[in-house]
């Protein structure tokens, strides 16, 4: 499922539709590392990707104008020697995979990682945690800044 959602969401010519099948490729990769058991992971991947930049695509998009009358910006590109390359690398991954000494582990029993890591994060690395979120928070008030700014010469017809 994700591995098709991924190839929708590249070979898809509808950029909305691609950024929806994007929703699918995320939750499929978080759902992957539930059953990895790597639940913090997995709610990491869910909050940031599904949660941030995927809603933030779908608003680029949405609040794009004339998106569907945009022509491809770049058509020098050769799809024969894309797909080979492509093809050249699927038979090295696969020949890598099946040449590699797996080994093999009996399951161990689930613990879940997501208290001890909390535990971790506000007791021994308090301050690092701190400092990170004020970092976010100047590069959020940053970001308005930069985006409500208006230089001086905005709005004035230029040319004879």
């Amino acid at each position: 499922v994700v591995v098709a959602a991924a190839a929708y969401a590249v070979f898809s010519r509808n950029i909305v539709r691609a950024v929806f099948s994007l929703l699918g490729t995320f939750f499929g990769v978080a759902v992957l590392y539930g059953m990895l058991a790597a639940d913090f992971v997995a709610v990491v991947q869910l909050m940031v990707y599904v949660g941030g930049i995927l809603v933030l695509m779908l608003f680029a998009v949405m609040l794009t104008s004339n998106i569907d009358n945009a022509a491809a910006s770049n058509r020098t590109g050769s799809w024969w020697l894309g797909g080979a390359i492509g093809f050249a690398m699927l038979v090295f991954l696969v020949t890598l995979a099946t040449r590699a000494p797996w080994l093999q582990k009996t399951a161990g029993e689930y613990t879940p990682t997501t208290a001890s890591i909390g535990d971790h994060l506000l007791s021994n690395a308090l301050l690092p945690f701190e400092v990170v979120s004020i970092l976010l928070l100047a590069v959020v008030i940053g970001a308005v800044v930069v985006a409500r700014y208006r230089s001086p010469n905005e709005g004035k017809e230029v040319g004879p």
